[in-house]
C-alpha cells in the first residue's frame, strides 16, 4: 500500500498536529513509495494506488476531479428536482456515479467488493482502517453528492480543508438528539405559521414572505446558538426584504403586535420622520439565548430596497462594535448577512464588501453569509441572471468555503449552519451557506409568477411544504406524536391571535421603536437632544501649540523620514511659531483636540494617509526599515482616544457604506470618509441617497458621518473638478419658500431640523471649527464638506490662532471686513460666493481698485441656509446690487439652491444676479485655455458695475 507523504511547508501547525495524530508521515521530498501491488488495482497513471488514496494524493500534487472537488455538481440540491443548482446537467466523467465510470480508473466491477486500506487523510472510515471500494464510493457519495454540496478544495490551506473534511466525512456526524429534532420542528412551526397567519389576515398586502424557504429561521437561529456557545455576545444582521418580518418576529423577537399593527392603514405616524415600509425596518434587542442561557444582543440593520447595499454598512457597524469592545479577534461581535441569489451574483457591492474582509482596518474577522437561493430573480431565470455556475461563486475570491444545501432537508440545513458558525469562530474567516430553495409565491404576494415561470410554478404548486415533510418524518420515527405536533401549531397560532388583538389598540406608529442602533445616554428618554445649544468650538492656545509641535515632529527614535517630508514638517513648525495654520495643520488640530477629549477619530478613503494632494502625511514611513510606520497623532496625549487613519481599497460604494455603518455604532466618534476627488462619490450614490440623506427621516437614525469631497474648477478636466454640490443641495430638506422665524437658538434649531449639513470652507479655521462642531452638537447630522485642492498651499489660505482659540466658533458666513465694510453706503455691489472662488474675486477686485465699491461675503455653510446672516448683510448694503458668483456652471453648483432662498428672504424686492460659467453638460472643460477664458469672462462680469443695467428679473 503506498503511503501519502505531505510536504511540511504546505501545512499549518494545527494541520501538522492533526495529521500526526492519524499517523500521517511527513517527508521533505515528493516521492511516493508503493506497497505490495497484489491487492491494489492499477490507476490510469500506471502507479499502484487505491482509488481513494489517488484522489487525496492528486489533491496535494495536482488538483483533479474527485468527489471533494466535483461532488457538489451532482448533489441533489434543488427541492423541486427541476434545475441543477450549478446550471449545468453535465456529470464530471471522473466521478464514479455508475459502474461504467470504473473504467476511468482502470477498475472493474469485481474490484468493488475488494477491501482497501484507507488513506490516513480521510475520515470516511471512522474507526475502520479498511473498506470495500463499494463502501468507499457509497460513503463519499453520501458526504458529497446528496443534499449537501461542498465547495472548499480551492482553499490553499491544508489545515482548513482537513477541518471541513472531518466535519462532513466522519460517519454519524449528522445524528441529532430527540430534543434537537423537536426544537427544529418547533422553529419550523413558528416560521411557517407566522407566514400563514399574515397570509390569512392580510391576503392583499405585500410582505415579501419566506414561503419556500421557511428553514431560514431555524438556520439563522442555529448560527446564533452555535456562535453564542463559542462566546459571541453581539450579532449584527443585514438582509433584504424577503423574510424580514419573520426574522424580526422569530429571530430578533420583536413583539408581534408591533409587527401586526404595521398592516393597519389607519395607523398614524408619529412626528419623528417620514418612516419606511415595514419590510425595510431594523431592530435592536438584548435577550437571553435559550439554548446557551447566555446574554445575546441582536441588531437587524434597516435597509432600503436596493439589494446588497446594506452589506458594507453591517460590516462597518460590526467593526465599530468590535473596536469599542477591544474585540480585535472578533470573539465577541460578529455579523451575519442574508442575500438573495440573483443579487449576490449581480450586485457589485458584494464583491467590494468581500474585498474588505481581510484588510486590517476593515476586517470583521469573518462573516456568515446565508444565501436564500430561490432560483429566480423577480421574473428572471438564473440562466439569464449570471454567467457563473453558482450565485455564490463571488465568495471564492476570498477563499470562503461554500456549503450548498437542499432547503427541504432541515436537518442537513441545521448541520451545515452549525458547521458554518463553528468555522467562522474557529478560523475567523467568511463562510457561505447556500440554501437552495424556491419561492412559493411571486416576487411579492400580488405578483403572478406563472406568466414567466409556468413549469417551475406548476411544480411548486405540487410541492409539499417542508414543515409537513419534516413533521411526517418525526412522527414516523416516533420523535413526536401527531397530537404534540398539532398542539405546537395551536400554541403558536394562539400567540399570534392574542398579539393581533393587542395590535388593534395601537393608534400611533413610533419609528423609534424600530431603531437598529440606539445610543444610550446620548439623548433624553424621549429620544430628543438634551439641549439646543452648542458650545464654542475654539480651544486653548497652548493646546494648539502642543498639537502643532507634535504634528511637526517624529515621536519615534531612530526613525528615518523622507527628506521632502522633513521640509514639510519644518514648515509646520514654522507656522506653529508664527501662530498660523494651513489646511492640513488645521485638520490636525481639530482631530488632535477631539482625541484629547476622548473622541475616537477615524479617517478612511483612498490614499488618505498621505492625502491625494500630498498635504496630510498622517502616517510616516521609515525610509530604511520596511513597513515601519509612525502615526504622530497617536502620540499627542498619554490618555487620548485612538486615532485610526487607513487607506481603503479602491472602492467608493463599499467603503463609504462601511464608514456609515461604523459611524452608526457610537455618537462619540468622528468618522470621516474622503473621496480621492469629489466627483468619485457618485459611484457611492446609493449610500448617499438611500442612507445618508434619508436615514434619519426613514429610520430615526442619527449619523454624524463626514464626507470630505475635494472640489474646485482648476482646469483639471471634467472628472477631477466638481464634487457635484448641486446634488447635495437638491436633496437638502429646508424649504426655500418658508420665511424663518429668527429665534435665539435659530442656528442650532436649523441644524437639528435639516437632514444634513453642507459646507464649503474658505479658511483653515472654518474647517477646524466645523469638524469640532460636528461632535459638540447635542445631536448628529451628516456633514458634507467640499474641500479645496489649490487652497491647500495657497499663501492667502491660512488662518491665525486668534481665529481658533477659546471663545471662537464656526462662522456660517464670513462678511466683508475690508474698506467696503466701513462705508457700506458707498458699496455698489455686494457679491456672495463660497469656497475657492473668493480668492479669485479678491485678487481681481484688488487689481481693479474696487475695494470700496464692491463687498464680498462668503457663505461657509450653504445648507441649512443662513437666512439670518444673509438678511443682516443685505440690510447693511441696502443700496447695493446683489450678485451670486460661482466658478461652477450655472446649472450646477449653488445658484439654483440659493436663488429662491434669497428671493424669499428679500420678499422678491431685489434680484440676486448670477455671475459664473454658462450652463453646460460636463462639469468642467478639459482644455486649460478654455478654462482660463471662461474664468476671465465671469471675473470681468463680476466687477463690471454696469453689467446688469436695464435688466429685469
Amino acid at each position: 500500500m503506498s503511503q501519502l507523504r505531505l510536504l511540511p511547508f504546505r501545512l499549518g501547525p494545527r494541520a501538522t498536529k492533526l495529521l500526526a495524530t492519524r499517523d500521517v508521515p511527513v517527508f521533505s521530498g515528493r516521492r511516493r513509495s508503493s506497497g505490495p501491488p497484489a491487492t491494489i488495482p492499477r490507476s490510469r497513471s500506471g502507479a499502484s494506488s487505491s482509488y481513494v488514496e489517488e484522489m487525496y494524493f492528486a489533491w496535494l500534487e495536482n488538483p483533479c476531479s474527485v468527489h471533494k472537488i466535483r461532488g457538489h455538481h451532482v448533489a441533489q440540491l434543488d427541492p423541486l428536482g427541476i434545475l441543477d443548482a450549478d446550471l449545468d446537467s453535465f456529470v464530471p466523467s471522473d466521478l464514479i456515479t455508475t459502474i461504467d465510470k470504473l473504467a476511468f480508473y482502470d477498475l472493474q466491477e469485481a474490484d468493488l467488493d475488494k477491501e482497501f486500506r484507507l488513506p490516513t487523510t480521510t475520515f470516511i472510515g471512522g474507526s475502520e482502517n479498511t473498506l470495500s471500494l463499494r463502501e468507499i464510493i457509497r460513503r463519499l457519495e453520501s458526504t458529497y453528492c446528496q443534499h449537501i454540496g461542498l465547495e472548499f478544495m480551492f482553499i490553499n490551506d491544508v489545515e482548513q480543508c482537513q477541518w471541513i473534511r472531518q466535519k462532513f466525512e466522519t460517519p454519524g456526524v449528522m445524528q441529532f438528539s430527540i430534543e434537537e429534532k423537536r426544537t427544529l420542528l418547533a422553529r419550523l412551526v413558528r416560521s411557517m405559521r407566522f407566514e400563514d397567519f399574515l397570509a390569512r389576515k392580510w391576503s392583499s398586502e405585500k410582505r415579501f414572505g419566506l414561503e419556500g424557504c421557511e428553514v431560514m429561521i431555524p438556520a439563522l437561529k442555529t448560527i446564533i446558538d452555535k456562535s453564542s456557545e463559542m462566546g459571541i455576545e453581539n450579532v449584527i444582521l443585514g438582509m433584504p426584504h424577503r423574510g424580514r418580518l419573520n426574522v424580526l418576529a422569530n429571530v430578533i423577537r420583536k413583539d408581534l403586535e408591533q409587527i401586526f399593527c404595521q398592516f393597519d392603514p389607519k395607523l398614524e405616524a408619529a412626528d419623528e420622520g417620514s418612516g419606511d415600509v415595514k419590510y425595510h425596518l431594523g431592530m435592536y434587542h438584548e435577550r437571553i439565548n435559550r439554548v446557551t442561557n447566555r446574554n445575546i444582543t441582536l441588531s437587524l440593520v434597516a435597509n432600503p430596497s436596493h439589494l446588497e447595499a446594506v452589506d458594507p454598512v453591517v460590516q462597518g457597524k460590526t467593526k465599530a462594535e468590535q473596536f469599542y469592545r477591544g474585540d480585535a479577534q472578533g470573539r465577541k461581535v460578529m455579523s451575519i448577512l442574508v442575500h438573495g441569489d440573483a443579487a449576490f451574483a449581480g450586485q457589485g457591492v458584494v464583491y467590494e464588501t468581500f474585498h474588505l474582509s481581510d484588510l486590517p482596518s476593515y476586517t470583521t474577522n469573518g462573516t456568515v453569509h446565508v444565501v436564500v437561493n430561490n432560483q429566480i430573480g423577480f421574473t428572471t431565470d438564473p440562466r439569464m441572471a449570471r454567467s457563473s455556475p453558482y450565485p455564490t461563486d463571488v465568495a471564492r475570491v476570498v477563499n470562503a468555503p461554500i456549503f450548498h444545501v437542499n432547503a427541504d432537508d432541515p436537518e442537513a440545513v441545521i448541520y451545515v449552519c452549525s458547521v458554518a458558525a463553528e468555522w467562522r469562530n474557529t478560523f475567523n474567516k467568511d463562510v457561505v451557506v447556500d440554501l437552495v430553495c424556491y419561492r412559493r409565491r411571486g416576487h411579492n404576494e400580488m405578483d403572478e409568477p406563472m406568466f414567466t415561470q409556468p413549469l417551475m410554478y406548476k411544480q411548486i404548486h405540487k410541492q409539499v411544504p417542508v414543515l409537513k415533510k419534516y413533521a411526517d418524518k418525526l412522527i414516523a420515527e416516533g420523535t413526536v406524536t401527531l397530537q404534540e405536533f398539532e398542539e405546537e401549531i395551536a400554541k403558536y397560532d394562539r400567540i399570534c391571535e392574542e398579539a393581533y388583538g393587542r395590535s388593534k389598540d395601537k393608534k400611533i406608529l413610533h419609528i423609534k421603536h424600530w431603531l437598529d442602533s440606539p445610543w444610550p445616554g446620548f439623548f433624553n428618554v424621549d429620544g430628543e437632544p438634551k439641549s439646543m445649544t452648542c458650545p464654542t468650538t475654539g480651544i486653548p492656545e497652548d493646546m494648539l501649540t502642543h498639537i502643532g509641535n507634535v504634528a511637526s515632529s517624529v515621536p519615534l527614535e531612530d526613525f528615518k523620514i523622507h527628506t521632502g517630508l522633513s521640509r514639510i514638517l519644518r514648515g509646520r513648525a514654522d507656522m506653529t511659531k508664527k501662530r498660523t495654520v494651513d489646511w492640513a495643520l488645521a485638520e490636525y488640530m481639530a482631530f488632535g483636540s477631539l482625541l484629547k477629549e476622548g473622541i475616537h477619530v477615524r479617517l478612511s478613503g483612498q490614499d488618505v494617509e498621505r492625502g491625494t494632494f500630498s498635504h496630510r502625511h498622517h502616517v510616516l514611513h521609515d525610509q530604511e526599515v520596511d513597513r515601519r510606520t509612525c502615526v504622530p497623532m497617536n502620540h499627542l496625549w498619554p490618555d487620548q482616544a485612538p486615532y485610526t487613519v487607513c487607506n481603503s481599497s479602491l472602492s467608493e460604494y463599499g467603503v463609504l457604506g462601511f464608514e456609515l455603518g461604523y459611524a452608526m455604532a457610537s455618537p462619540n466618534a468622528l468618522v470621516l470618509w474622503e473621496a480621492q476627488f469629489g466627483d468619485f462619490h457618485n459611484t457611492a450614490q446609493c449610500i448617499i441617497d438611500q442612507f445618508i440623506s434619508t436615514g434619519q427621516a426613514k429610520w430615526v437614525r442619527h449619523n454624524g458621518i463626514v464626507l470630505l469631497l475635494p472640489h474646485g474648477m482648476e482646469g483639471m478636466g471634467p472628472e477631477h473638478s466638481s464634487a457635484r454640490p448641486e446634488r447635495f443641495l437638491q436633496m437638502s430638506n429646508d424649504d426655500s419658500d418658508a420665511y424663518p422665524v429668527f429665534t435665539e437658538d435659530f442656528e442650532v434649531s436649523q441644524l437639528y431640523d435639516c437632514n444634513w449639513i453642507v459646507v464649503n470652507c474658505s479658511t483653515p479655521a472654518s474647517y477646524f471649527h466645523v469638524l469640532r462642531r460636528q461632535i459638540l452638537l447635542p445631536f448628529r447630522k451628516p456633514l458634507i464638506v467640499f474641500t479645496p485642492k489649490s487652497l491647500l498651499r495657497h499663501p492667502d489660505a491660512k488662518s491665525s490662532f486668534d481665529q481658533m482659540v477659546s471663545g471662537t466658533s464656526f462662522q456660517r458666513l464670513i462678511p466683508e471686513d475690508g474698506p467696503a465694510a466701513y462705508s457700506p453706503e458707498q458699496v455698489q455691489r455686494l457679491i456672495f460666493c463660497t469656497g475657492k472662488v473668493y480668492y479669485d474675486l479678491v485678487k481681481e477686485r484688488s487689481s481693479q481698485g474696487l475695494e470700496k465699491q464692491v463687498a464680498i461675503t462668503r457663505l461657509e455653510q450653504i445648507s441649512p441656509f443662513p437666512f439670518d446672516l444673509i438678511m443682516r448683510e443685505a440690510e447693511k448694503y441696502s443700496g447695493a446690487e446683489l450678485v451670486w458668483c460661482q466658478e461652477e456652471h450655472k446649472n450646477m453648483g449653488y445658484y439654483d439652491y440659493i436663488s429662491p432662498r434669497f428671493m424669499t428672504l428679500l420678499g422678491h424686492s431685489r434680484p440676486i444676479w448670477y455671475v459664473g460659467r454658462d450652463p453646460a453638460a460636463a462639469p468642467a472643460t478639459g482644455n486649460k485655455n478654455a478654462h482660463l477664458v471662461s474664468l476671465r469672462k465671469f471675473l470681468d462680469t463680476a466687477f463690471n458695475l454696469k453689467a446688469f443695467e436695464g435688466k429685469t428679473f
